[in-house]
């Protein structure tokens, strides 16, 4: 008898039983833990994007505030093309030669602009929400069924002891924890993720307002707008046959 206690200890320790787990909670073991590597690399590529993404926005706005026209704000854009304020800008400037232009106009285009960057800024955001949503639920699924499973035992057994039941109702609890490790960590990312989202997308909403107004007050005409494509410094085709004849 003294000799069976360390056995039933090494048996019944987590990480035993995780692996001794049944095979329906052994695969929702596998997706929780898939699900909680997910978490973490999506949190981890979602706070490089965005710091990437305000730091490049914060420097084309430090840059904005010393221009004074809407060509030069339009070649900063140009310089800026990777900040979501200069991709605004650019969409800006291609109805810089509209007539009749407005601000009411330019901010219409703004939102539109916005809504995209919202948009790339938002990736995986979606799976990072089902995750914290859907893996409580998985975790419970693999609960219910290990205890089903001791219940089969107690009725195969004929006896409800520790040593028939305690396996097939740790494995249940771990599939609980596990689903909270995953959902968890993914519903705390999420709302720092998307807060800091929305911050971003706050500070360019302002800022397109100013650079909708700059515009409108300073409309292009047919040629006074910085073009969105380089020209090309090669002459034309003829220019180089008339120098010939000339």
């Amino acid at each position: 008898m003294m000799l069976a206690a360390p056995a039933a200890d090494v048996q019944l320790n987590p990480i035993s039983l995780m692996l001794g787990s049944s095979g329906v909670v052994l695969v929702v073991l596998l997706l929780l833990i898939v699900a909680a590597t997910g978490v973490w690399v999506i949190w981890l590529l979602k706070s490089m994007q965005l710091r990437r993404l305000r730091s490049a926005q914060h420097a084309f706005e430090r840059a904005a505030e010393r221009v004074n026209g809407s060509s030069d704000l339009i070649s900063l854009a140009l310089q800026h093309r990777e900040s979501p304020g200069g991709r605004v800008v650019m969409e800006l400037a291609k109805r810089h030669h509209a007539p009749n232009l407005s601000s009411d106009l330019l901010m219409a285009v703004a939102k539109r602009a916005i809504a995209s960057e919202q948009q790339r800024a938002s990736t995986l955001m979606p799976t990072l929400s089902s995750i914290a949503s859907a893996t409580p639920f998985i975790g419970l699924f693999g609960t219910v069924w290990g205890i089903m499973n001791a219940f089969i035992k107690i009725g195969v057994e004929k006896s409800a002891s520790l040593p028939v039941v305690a396996p097939a109702i740790g494995e249940a609890l771990i599939a609980t924890a596990f689903g909270l490790i995953a959902a968890i960590p993914a519903t705390i990312g999420f709302n720092y993720v998307d807060k800091r989202i929305g911050d971003l997308i706050e500070e360019l909403t302002a800022s397109s307002e100013a650079w909708a107004e700059m515009l409108a007050a300073d409309p292009g005409g047919p040629t006074s707008a910085v073009p969105l494509v380089k020209e090309s410094n090669r002459p034309p085709a003829g220019a180089g046959v008339a120098h010939a004849r000339g």
